[in-house]
């Protein structure tokens, strides 16, 4: 997932998303240890993406909510 495309999402689908990558990283980790995978570096590439929107949300967050007028 490239940050334009995070950028795009709401605030409340980028917690929704979260929540999907990091039961999809619980799954592979599980599905690793039980047999090696087919390819283990999507179990980093995932990590990366559940940090990337993490990096989203807290910025979102941090930043001044515009005021209303």
């Amino acid at each position: 997932m490239k940050n334009s495309e995070i950028a795009e999402l709401s605030t409340e689908e980028l917690a929704a998303r979260i929540g999907e990558e990091t039961k999809n990283l619980n799954k592979l980790k599980f599905a690793h240890a039980v047999s090696a995978i087919e390819n283990p570096t999507r179990i980093t590439k995932v990590r990366k993406d559940i940090a990337r929107l993490n990096t989203e949300l807290t910025k979102r967050k941090a930043a001044p909510a515009p005021e209303a007028k």
